[in-house]
């Protein structure tokens, strides 16, 4: 009996729709089909391994895959036509699958050779079927098409001037949304004359803007676009069309390469400032901003598009580290979704402009994606554009790295990525257009590799020529994106002979007027990015961060508070650990002896009552890698979720709190762009251990120390870095204070140490309740959490106030000798070891905020203690680590002993009873001023 007797009659549009049954759940097709598919599937992986292969060998030596089998490996029983037909689905998809490696979308560089190909014979098809009219053309929208005209419909589509990936997208709905798509017209842009002269428009702006900065500012950097400049007419049309689908904020980030030419011609940017900045001015502000190079600078706009409708756009400012901006863009983006358009997400689009070269070396870049589809971090998708230049400062493309694309990173969350030659304007937009229609109906991410190049060096006043003389000869000669463009509408009747001379003349007669009128100014301005967000909130030098802030709170709404947080729900059934663990906090609060975790839950309840929200994310922040927050409780059997301070009674800000991905960088990068969109929210990030920031340095370094003297952009950012030396080894004792403080000047942020829970209540407050916002550092407890010493009365926090300077509680001034000046843990284990000797001729002064360092407040101590003449600085930490040497710097009313370690390279022994000798020898250094180590 014939096996394959069921497809005789088979129509091939049913066994398509079959097929794509089968592909998303194989059990739903009767056996013998599923069979079938089956062996389609296994002989069709011959061709596909191939390609695969191919893919993943390195790009300089490709390999020679298995020479392609048929569809099906028995053919027998089975009509030649339906054989036929089967053949022709297999190129198909062939071309679905790797029609991109076959396109033209390098325009100064031989595409490199690819095989298998896509010939016919690869198939087991020949020039004699190309008439034979096939079903299998419906696969691709063809009704009785010829063999000839599937293959023309396949090479428009998927082998012209954009190359498309998208089939390892596991969704059959999503790769069908793609087919369908692409189809139409076959992929290729159909844009009438009007729109077209549009283009054209923006192409000379973005042309004739880099030709004017190069005559005029003939050698200074400003890596200019050129060889990409069909980037302008795609963010223009990307953003017109973005807002008739309904966005209505942008935010974007990118690099310096391109960023003046989308200053000018995207964002509106007045050509008089960049000229200004250009000029070497200095700025109009006064000694709170120092400013940064221009090719840096970010700018929030709005702006009216063609239609009238309204939009917010935002370019955020960025350091010179590639890609750190990128999770900025992504933070910014999720605050204004989150404030704004709670309901909808799709209001706001994050637009990440990247270099290839950049996009594919920068480990950031993969943090960033792996956020794309979390809770605490999705933005509802980001278009992602690369500007290909094929050369990194003078690095080969080969040298580069391993994957076949720099795009490859996206295929880490399935997202198509369109390659698109940079010299065909409207295939720029076109593709463009088709990611945004992607992104606004998947909500997720979508990259467009644009091929160009480079049309100078690294900066204009490099030699290209030094490391790729070939690659430079063919770019010296090569016609820019706007004449190319020209000369095919000149040809197609679309514009006159002198139509583009006449664009050129206008715009540029522009750039002279506003040149004229840049060099009659004597200052440059600079407007801060995103001032919008920030009405009612005024920069702050070093004194008014010293003044005192009210942060006291009604004790009736506090009590009821309290209640909230220490009572589960009646009707869920809980671990009997977390049952115990909400009751000894009810006890906490009716015994008046509140541990830190309840100072800091009373904290974010006081906010949320008066209309703050609080965001906090971080690895294991939910229940805090010490087991001591425990903000989100799990429903023993179901793990629903339980949020108690969601709960309040009277709560009018919302609490959100994530646990991260383990990254740094990544999370650091976006919680920064969080906070800068939303001031009005207390947004921390919390390290598992404090040193583990360190992963997150860049950030640290460019944006949160620097950013508001760079870029005039304030920034509430709070750091939760838990430190304390207590035998767990090199990394998990110190958050590296000296690092810190070493960044510390002026007005740039708060660096704190708390040691009782009311004053850590009352610092998280008073981040809140200024008219201003810093950058707050906090060395967070570890064993502290849970010592009996460590508690605060309810009427502390109700009542009392962030206190910078913690005199001796107990000490006698008139019997002290020896003034201890310490902070942190290190104050209770001196404590402890006071009691044990008892002394009262020593005294112990906690520095509760180390910046700005609270000299009058240290001064009003010192003057109590008029018998003393034995200054210490006492720490835990090495000489070389800590808090000494900023103190050394700062601190000059008396002369400090240190107390303290030796320096050491590494902050703590590996040896747990190693670590102790060494705190033991620390701590008797500061009752015996005999000794020094």
């Amino acid at each position: 009996m014939d096996r394959f007797s069921f497809l005789n009659a088979a129509n091939t549009a049913f066994f398509a729709d079959l097929y794509d049954q089968y592909i998303e759940n194989p059990d739903s097709v009767e056996p013998s089909w599923r069979a079938f598919f089956q062996g389609f599937d296994f002989a069709a992986s011959d061709y596909g391994s191939g390609a695969s292969e191919y893919q993943n060998a390195p790009a300089a030596a490709p390999q020679a895959a298995p020479a392609p089998q048929n569809p099906v490996s028995d053919y027998s029983g089975i009509p030649e036509k339906l054989q036929k037909e089967f053949k022709v689905l297999s190129l198909i998809e062939g071309y679905r699958t790797r029609g991109h490696l076959f396109t033209k979308t390098n325009p100064v560089r031989e595409r490199r050779t690819f095989t298998p190909t896509l010939e016919l014979e690869n198939f087991g098809l020949t020039s004699a079927d190309l008439n034979t009219t096939f079903d299998a053309g419906k696969e691709v929208g063809l009704e009785n098409a010829t063999l000839a005209q599937i293959v023309d419909h396949l090479q428009k589509v998927y082998c012209g001037h954009i190359g498309v990936e998208y089939m390892y997208i596991r969704d059959p709905k999503t790769r069908q949304w793609i087919q369908n798509r692409l189809s139409k017209n076959h992929n290729q842009p159909d844009f009438n004359a009007e729109q077209k002269k549009a283009i054209l428009g923006k192409l000379n702006e973005a042309v004739s803007f880099e030709n004017f900065l190069h005559t005029k500012y003939v050698g200074q950097k400003r890596f200019s676009l050129e060889g990409g400049e069909s980037l302008i007419p795609a963010m223009d049309a990307l953003i017109e069309a973005a807002a008739e689908q309904g966005v209505e904020q942008f935010v974007m980030g990118m690099a310096h390469r391109g960023r003046l030419n989308v200053l000018a011609n995207v964002f509106g940017k007045n050509t008089s400032d960049i000229f200004s900045e250009f000029d070497g001015k200095d700025y109009d502000d006064d000694a709170l901003f120092d400013g940064d190079v221009k090719y840096h600078l970010g700018l929030t706009a709005d702006k009216v598009t063609k239609t009238g409708k309204k939009i917010n756009i935002n370019l955020a400012p960025n350091p010179s580290h590639l890609e750190t901006v990128g999770a900025v863009i992504e933070g910014i983006a999720r605050a204004k979704q989150d404030r704004h358009f709670p309901e909808d997400n799709k209001k706001v689009l994050p637009i990440a402009l990247h270099g290839d070269a950049a996009v594919a070396g920068q480990g950031i870049v993969y943090e960033i994606v792996q956020m794309a589809k979390l809770d605490g971090y999705k933005t509802g998708g980001t278009i992602h554009v690369v500007i290909n230049n094929q050369v990194g400062f003078t690095t080969n493309y080969l040298d580069a790295r391993s994957s076949t694309y720099c795009t490859d990173i996206a295929k880490v969350t399935l997202s198509p990525v369109l390659h698109v030659n940079a010299d065909d304007a409207e295939a720029v937009v076109h593709a463009t257009l088709f990611a945004l229609d992607y992104r606004m109906e998947f909500g997720t991410d979508v990259f467009i590799d644009l091929l160009g190049y480079r049309k100078y060096g690294h900066n204009e006043g490099d030699e290209p020529r030094f490391t790729q003389p070939k690659l430079y000869k063919i770019i010296a000669k090569h016609k820019n994106p706007r004449d190319l463009y020209a000369e095919t509408l000149l040809a197609n009747g679309v514009i006159e002979k002198d139509y583009v001379s006449g664009l050129e003349k206008e715009y540029k007669d522009k750039l002279e007027q506003n040149l004229e009128a840049s060099r009659k100014r004597d200052l440059t301005v600079i407007t801060p990015f995103m001032q919008n967000e920030w009405e009612g909130y005024a920069q702050a030098d070093a004194d008014k961060m010293l003044q005192k802030v009210n942060t006291a709170f009604s004790r009736e709404m506090l009590d009821e508070i309290g209640k909230t947080i220490t009572e589960l729900p009646s009707d869920k059934k809980f671990l009997n650990k977390i049952t115990k663990l909400i009751g000894d906090r009810k006890n906490m609060y009716e015994t008046d002896k509140l541990d830190w975790a309840m100072g800091e839950l009373l904290a974010y309840g006081t906010l949320l009552t008066e209309g703050f929200d609080v965001r906090i994310s971080g690895q294991d922040v939910e229940r805090g890698t010490f087991s001591h927050r425990h903000a989100v409780i799990k429903v023993e059997e179901s793990e629903e979720e339980v949020t108690l301070l969601n709960t309040l009674k009277d709560q009018n800000g919302k609490f959100h709190i994530y646990n991260s991905l383990l990254s740094e960088y990544g999370v650091v990068g976006f919680d920064y762009g969080y906070a800068l969109a939303s001031p009005k929210t207390l947004t921390i990030w919390e390290a598992q251990f404090g040193d583990f920031s360190n992963g997150a340095q860049i950030m640290i370094d460019q944006y949160i120390s620097a950013a508001e003297d760079k870029w005039n952009n304030q920034n509430g950012l709070v750091f939760l870095l838990p430190h304390g030396y207590e035998g767990q080894g090199a990394e998990h004792s110190s958050a590296r204070m000296e690092r810190y403080l070493q960044l510390c000047a002026n007005h740039n942020m708060y660096v704190a140490d708390c040691t009782t829970p009311a004053n850590f209540f009352h610092l998280l407050r008073r981040q809140m309740k200024t008219d201003f916002r810093k950058p707050l550092i906090v060395f967070t407890p570890k064993s502290l959490l849970r010592h009996p010493s460590v508690v605060s009365t309810v009427d502390e926090l109700a009542n009392g106030s962030f206190q910078e300077v913690l005199d001796d509680p107990i000490a006698d001034p008139k019997k002290v000798k020896t003034l201890v000046f310490c902070t942190g843990k290190f104050y209770y284990d001196l404590v402890a070891e006071r009691e044990n000797l008892k002394r009262d001729d020593v005294a112990f002064v906690r520095l509760e905020q180390l910046f700005p360092l609270p000299i009058e407040q240290i001064k009003a101590v010192l003057a109590k203690y008029t018998n003393a003449d034995d200054f210490v600085w006492a720490q835990e930490e090495p000489r070389n680590m800590g808090a000494y040497s900023y103190m050394l710097m700062n601190f000059t009313e008396v002369k400090l002993r240190v107390a303290s370690l030796k320096a050491y390279s590494a902050p703590a022994a590996g040896s747990s009873s190693r670590a102790k000798k060494r705190h033991a020898a620390a701590i008797a250094m500061v009752f015996d001023k005999n000794l020094f180590n």
